[in-house]
C-alpha cells in the first residue's frame, strides 16, 4: 500500500506541473494574439483560436509525457526538474515557431488566430506547434 500512496503523490505532482505548463502555454499564446485569448475562444467562438490552443495543449502533453517517461529512472527531483525544463522549452519553441511563421507569411498570425471564421493558417500554426514538440521530445529520448 505505501508504494501506491507514493505513486499517487508522484502522479499528483506531475499532473500539477502539467497544468502549470498548460497555463504558461496559454499565457504565451495570449501574449502573441491581440485581445484576450479566452474571450476569442469562449465568447466570440473563434475556431482558429480553439484549434491553435488545442494543438498547443496536445504538444505540451506530449512533451510532459516524454519527459516523465524517459526520466523515470532518475530521482523524483531530477525527473521533476527535467520535466519542467523541457516543458518550458516547449512553450518557448512554440512561441518562436509562431513568430517565425509570421515572418514568412503575408498575414499576422495573431490576427489569423483570432478570426471567428475558419482560416487554414490556423492548421499550419497547429501543425508547427506539434512538430516543435516532437523535436523537443526527440531531444529528451
Amino acid at each position: 500500500m505505501p508504494v501506491i500512496i507514493e505513486s499517487l503523490g508522484y502522479a499528483a505532482a506531475y499532473s500539477f506541473l502539467g497544468v502549470i505548463l498548460l497555463v504558461v502555454g496559454f499565457v504565451a499564446l495570449d501574449v502573441l494574439t491581440p485581445g484576450h485569448l479566452a474571450r476569442h475562444i469562449w465568447t466570440e467562438r473563434s475556431i482558429n483560436a480553439g484549434i491553435v490552443l488545442s494543438a498547443g495543449f496536445l504538444a505540451q502533453g506530449i512533451i510532459v509525457f516524454a519527459a516523465i517517461w524517459f526520466n523515470g529512472e532518475a530521482t523524483f527531483g531530477t525527473a521533476f526538474i527535467a520535466t519542467a525544463a523541457f516543458g518550458l522549452l516547449g512553450v518557448l519553441m512554440q512561441a518562436v515557431a509562431f513568430l517565425l511563421i509570421e515572418l514568412v507569411t503575408p498575414h499576422k498570425m495573431g490576427e489569423v488566430v483570432t478570426l471567428v471564421a475558419f482560416h487554414p493558417a490556423s492548421l499550419v500554426i497547429a501543425a508547427a506547434q506539434l512538430a516543435v514538440s516532437l523535436a523537443v521530445v526527440a531531444s529528451i529520448a
